[in-house]
């Protein structure tokens, strides 16, 4: 079971390489982060932008141009859609979003001709935290697309959460429903639906993981608490996944991790054909690292 994220790194090692496709790479924490991940065998790299701009920029940052496949594109809405054909017609296995607005790369994944989601698909933002103050990985969602998930699409949510920490070698993972109480409270749609959620994995409807829910975020991570509370579940103090009720739960969560508890990351838009790595454009070379390397092992 991979307990920190360096260790996507080996655990890529021993697999076949997949092909990553770069959207408007132009940026050097863009290229920095595709060339460490092919300096390390995680990837095979495909940049596609300005030839010329990513020829200067490999140039200042002393990076050998000649690891990477280029594609040109004179527009960044043009480097999309090429980066989405070629993902669609099986010549990537992983999309990335280079120096791009965020609006840009999901309209080209939802490009009806070339777009990458299935019929009914729904596309969910999924991030692995490692936070120093806690015993393992935490694979959260959603903290950036979603802004107030249904039933459906928590259903959604939850089964790929699942899919990215089993693809952290973790066999049976722990999701916690995150909800402002433990008590079940029929009048709050969070409560109500964490409530269904686990009644359906009590039953097999989600399969490949235990799902607990109403837990209040205390519960799903101390076992101190859960023992004062008296909660006695296979979750509760030890949760692997974290389905928050609402975007802003979840972004808060998300920014109160990285900025006041010195916690690394890695994160990918699920539900498309292939994982598709949604750094922002202001992330550190090392966070767009442990994306593409979550992004290779969700697609295997």
């Amino acid at each position: 079971m991979i307990t920190k994220l360096e260790q996507m790194f080996e655990a890529l090692n021993n697999k076949a390489k997949k092909k990553l496709v770069a959207a408007w790479a132009n940026d050097s924490h863009t290229i920095q982060a595709v060339s460490m991940a092919i300096d390390k065998g995680l990837i095979e790299g495909v940049l596609v932008g300005d030839k010329d701009v990513i020829k200067e920029t490999c140039d200042h940052e002393g990076i050998d141009i000649n690891k990477f496949e280029i594609v040109h594109a004179s527009t960044d809405v043009e480097a999309a859609a090429k980066s989405v054909e070629m993902v669609a017609t099986g010549k990537g296995d992983v999309l990335m979003k280079g120096l791009l607005s965020t609006d840009k790369y999901m309209r080209a994944i939802l490009n009806k001709e070339f777009g990458l989601l299935p019929p009914k698909g729904i596309l969910s933002h999924v991030t692995v935290i490692e936070n120093p103050k806690y015993h393992k990985l935490l694979v959260v969602g959603d903290v950036a697309v979603i802004p107030q998930p249904d039933l459906k699409q928590k259903i959604a949510i939850t089964n790929y959460l699942v899919h990215a920490a089993r693809s952290l070698g973790i066999e049976k993972p722990k999701v916690a429903v995150i909800a402002a109480s433990e008590q079940v409270m029929p009048g709050l749609s969070a409560s109500a639906d964490a409530t269904i959620l686990s009644k359906m994995a009590d039953r097999g409807q989600i399969k490949g993981a235990f799902v607990e829910g109403p837990l209040a975020l205390d519960l799903a991570v101390d076992e101190e608490s859960a023992k004062v509370k008296k909660i006695e579940s296979e979750v509760a103090g030890d949760a692997d996944c974290l389905l928050f009720p609402n975007i802003e739960a979840g972004n808060v969560f998300y920014k109160t991790s990285t900025k006041l508890s010195d916690s690394e990351l890695g994160a990918v838009v699920a539900g498309a054909k292939v994982p598709a790595v949604l750094s922002s454009r202001g992330d550190s070379t090392q966070t767009k690292l442990y994306s593409i390397a979550l992004a290779a092992l969700m697609a295997n």
